[in-house]
C-alpha cells in the first residue's frame, strides 16, 4: 500500500456536477450552470493501491445469478426495485424532509432477515429507537449506530459484517481526511465513493438517504447520482397520506415502475388498489372533473383530473396554475383548444390538478385535461360513467397512446361504461368506445 503526505488546497467546485475549477467564474465550464461554483478547502486524498475486485475473464463465464435481487419484504418497494435489493448495490433514496424516508427504511430493516446496520447521522439513537418501537422494528439483529465520521462507520461495517447497511444521511457524513465541512461537494462526493467501494468489496447492499433541494432534485454534486446503482425518489404531499416511490435510475431493472404507500399511524402501508383510493371521495356531476385511465410501469391507474376556470382581472395576464400536471403541457393544450377547437380561454385563469397528490407527465393525460378545462369553462359536467385518454397534437388531432387495452380494462373494472379514445384504439371488453380523430370531435362526443 502506497501513501504520501496529504496536501491542502482551495478549489472551486460546481455544486451541480462536482467539477473542480482552479478559480471562480460565473459559469461552470463542465455543465454550463450559472453561479454554482463554491469555494472548498479540500485535502488531496491519499493515493492507495487497492486490490483488484476481480480478474479479467471471458464474459460467457460470468455468473448472472450473482446479481439476482433479494426481496425486501415490502411489496411496493420490490415492485420499483424489480424484485428487491441486489448484493453489493448502492441505492440512493431522496425525498423532502418529513416525507417518510426513515420510516420506509426502518420497515425495510424490520422485514429483512439477518443482521442489519442502521447509521443515523442526523437523529439521535433515542429518536430512532422510539420510531422503531412505533413501527415494530425492534429486533436483536438490527444494530444502531449514531455516528457522522466515515472512518467510524467503515470500522463498524468491518466489525459487525451486516447483511445490509443504511446511512441516514449522506450529506451529514464526513471524512476528516478530506478537510471540507460536512455537506460540502467534496465531502459528499468523497464519502459516497468510499461507501460504494465498501459495498462492492464486501458484496453488501448499502442504502444512502439524500437531501433534496427546493426544486425537488437531489442535493449535492451530480456525481453522487452517477456513482450509485439506483436512485429512488420518495414523493407526496405532506397533507396527503399517499406516498409515491419512483426510480429515476436503476442498473438492475426498469425505471418506469411506481410504488404506492399510504402513511398510517403505525407506518407505511402498501396500496394494492390505488384506483379505488384515487376515486374514493369523487363527486359526480361537478363541472371540471374528468376521469383518465393511465399506466405507470406495469400498473394501470384511474385518476381524476380537475380544472377550474375563473375570469381574469382586466389588464392582468391570465394565470396558469397546476398541481400534478406539467405547466408547460397545460399551456400547450390551452393553445390547441383556442386555435383548433375555438374554445376561448384567453380571458380565463386556469387551474388544473390531479387528485390525491399524484404527479403525471404522460401524454395520455392530454385528452382528459382538455375535457376538464372545457367542462369548467362551459360549466357543464361530464357524464359520470365516462373516461377519456389520448395524446393531443398541435394540429388538434387525438393520437394513440400505449397500453390502451389495459387502460380500458381497468376503467371497466371500476364500473365505467364509456370511453372517448383515439380513432385507432383497439376494441375493449365491457367498455363502449367512442373513437374520435380530433379534439373538436372529442368535445362533441362528451356533450361539451
Amino acid at each position: 500500500m502506497l501513501a504520501v503526505m496529504a496536501k491542502s488546497k482551495i478549489e472551486h467546485v460546481c455544486s451541480a456536477c462536482g467539477a473542480s475549477h482552479p478559480k471562480w467564474s460565473g459559469q461552470c465550464t463542465s455543465c454550463g450552470e450559472w453561479n454554482t461554483l463554491v469555494e472548498e478547502f479540500a485535502t488531496d486524498p491519499l493515493p492507495v493501491i487497492a486490490p483488484a475486485l476481480s480478474a479479467p475473464q471471458p464474459i460467457g463465464d460470468v455468473d448472472p445469478h450473482t446479481s439476482a435481487p433479494v426481496p425486501t419484504g415490502l411489496d411496493e418497494l420490490d415492485r420499483v426495485l424489480g424484485g428487491g435489493l441486489v448484493a453489493g448495490s448502492v441505492t440512493l433514496l431522496g425525498g423532502e424532509p418529513g416525507i417518510g424516508k426513515s420510516t420506509l427504511l426502518l420497515q425495510l430493516l424490520a422485514e429483512r432477515a439477518g443482521r442489519a446496520l442502521y447509521v443515523t447521522a442526523e437523529e439521535s439513537a433515542q429518536q430512532v429507537r422510539q420510531r422503531a418501537e412505533r413501527l415494530g422494528a425492534v429486533r436483536p439483529e438490527l444494530l444502531l449506530q449514531a455516528e457522522t465520521a466515515l472512518p467510524h462507520i467503515t470500522a463498524a461495517v468491518a466489525d459487525t459484517a451486516p447483511g445490509i447497511v443504511v446511512v441516514d444521511s449522506i450529506q451529514t457524513v464526513h471524512d476528516p481526511a478530506l478537510g471540507s465541512p460536512p455537506g460540502s461537494v467534496v465531502q459528499v462526493r468523497g464519502c459516497a465513493q468510499q461507501l460504494v467501494q465498501i459495498a462492492k468489496q464486501r458484496n453488501v447492499p448499502i442504502v444512502l438517504v439524500g437531501h433534496v433541494t427546493k426544486e425537488g432534485s437531489l442535493a449535492g454534486p451530480r456525481v453522487l447520482e452517477h456513482v450509485v446503482d439506483t436512485v429512488l425518489a420518495f414523493e407526496g404531499e405532506r397533507h396527503h397520506a399517499l406516498r409515491l416511490l419512483r426510480a429515476s435510475k436503476h442498473r438492475f431493472g426498469p425505471t418506469n415502475e411506481l410504488g404506492l404507500f399510504e402513511m398510517a399511524g403505525h407506518g407505511l402501508i402498501g396500496v394494492p388498489d390505488p384506483s379505488e383510493l384515487f376515486l374514493g371521495d369523487r363527486r359526480t356531476g361537478v363541472p371540471g372533473s374528468a376521469i383518465v385511465p393511465t399506466v405507470e410501469g406495469q400498473r394501470p391507474l384511474v385518476i381524476e383530473v380537475q380544472a377550474l376556470t375563473t375570469p381574469a382581472p382586466p389588464n392582468v395576464p391570465a394565470r396558469r396554475t397546476t398541481q400534478g400536471v406539467d405547466t408547460n403541457r397545460l399551456a400547450l393544450l390551452l393553445a390547441v383548444l383556442q386555435q383548433r377547437a375555438r374554445v376561448d380561454v384567453r380571458a380565463h385563469d386556469v387551474y388544473a390538478s390531479t387528485v390525491g397528490g399524484v404527479r403525471l407527465a404522460a401524454p395520455g393525460l392530454d385528452l382528459g385535461v382538455c375535457l376538464s378545462v372545457v367542462s369548467a369553462v362551459n360549466d357543464r359536467p361530464l357524464p359520470a360513467d365516462l373516461v377519456a385518454f389520448g395524446e393531443v397534437g398541435l394540429g388538434g388531432e387525438v393520437r394513440q397512446v400505449a397500453h390502451a387495452p389495459r387502460r380500458a380494462a381497468e376503467a371497466a373494472r371500476l364500473g365505467f361504461r364509456r370511453a372517448i379514445v383515439p380513432r385507432s384504439s383497439p376494441d375493449a371488453d365491457g367498455l363502449h368506445l367512442v373513437r374520435v380523430a380530433t379534439i373538436a370531435e372529442a368535445l362533441a362526443a362528451a356533450g361539451l
